[in-house]
């Protein structure tokens, strides 16, 4: 039986490296639910992290740190995928400073947190969106911030998560 093609799930042509701003979606593998931990008799408010999602968190917040030309605007983290708006800074000229594209930064990413966390946490790939002006900017923005709030409307929402 003949497996159906993959869509390609990046622009053609598009330079990925950039200078600009990208939504970025990152699923657990099989979504399991990883990344939050419900401590007993927790009832309401945010679930915390779990180690697991202690250490995305910390290496997204190294993202920064790890080229100078890449940062992160605003992030959350739920309990099977992460969000991050992810900025390729421009150099005095408007060019990104040998920047890396997208891909490469989000597969450095998801070696490093699968190399501490001992295991492989991630789903293949990502999803990704160039965002394209101020409102997109702030449809993004205002998407991530709700986003814990709305855990059981989201596509990624499993009944056997907090």
């Amino acid at each position: 039986m003949e497996r159906p093609q993959r869509k390609p799930n990046r622009l053609p042509q598009y330079d990925y490296s950039r200078a600009g701003y990208y939504f970025i979606t990152v699923c657990v593998k099989n979504r399991e639910p990883l990344l939050w931990e419900l401590p007993v008799g927790a009832t309401c408010g945010r679930p915390p992290l779990s180690p697991l999602g202690m250490i995305v968190e910390e290496e997204l917040r190294r993202l920064d740190h790890m080229y100078a030309h890449i940062g992160v605007d605003k992030f959350v983290i739920m309990p099977n995928h992460i969000h991050l708006i992810l900025q390729i800074k421009p150099d005095g000229c408007g060019r990104p400073q040998v920047a890396p594209t997208i891909s490469r930064v989000m597969k450095q990413f998801k070696g490093v947190v699968t190399k501490r966390a001992g295991l492989s946490l991630w789903q293949k790939s990502f999803h990704d969106h160039v965002i394209r002006s101020e409102a997109d900017y702030l449809r993004v923005w205002n998407y991530i911030d709700v986003n814990p709030a709305r855990w059981a409307e989201d596509e990624y929402f499993r009944e056997d998560t907090p």
